[in-house]
């Protein structure tokens, strides 16, 4: 039986998944930014172009959002890796959870 796959579905989904993985690339940085911003570690000009190129990064992936149509799709994603999280958080807390899980 012969694999369908449809192209254009597949870009989409790779696209998707590269833009989602660029914007949690760039939240870490944004985290990292404001903690050296915060933290007196730049001077004022240092925090400046730092600010003005993560600004440049944000409006480029929303460009590219828009451009391709996956506004929804990364959005999907990122609620999608939110639930692994929180599955994840919740079982190392509750760790009785495993147990049930194991014997099912």
């Amino acid at each position: 039986m012969p694999l369908t796959v449809d192209e254009k579905s597949l870009k989409h989904g790779v696209l998707s998944l590269v833009v989602t993985l660029v914007e949690v690339i760039q939240e870490a940085l944004d985290r990292q930014a404001m903690r050296r911003i915060e933290g007196g570690d730049l001077t004022p000009e240092e925090a400046e172009r730092l600010a003005e190129a993560l600004l440049d990064l944000d409006e480029a992936m929303e460009q590219i959002k828009e451009d391709h149509g996956i506004v929804g799709s990364v959005a999907d994603l990122h609620r999608g890796l939110d639930d692994v999280v929180d599955d994840v958080v919740d079982k190392l807390v509750n760790p009785s959870r495993w147990a049930e899980e194991a014997g099912r």
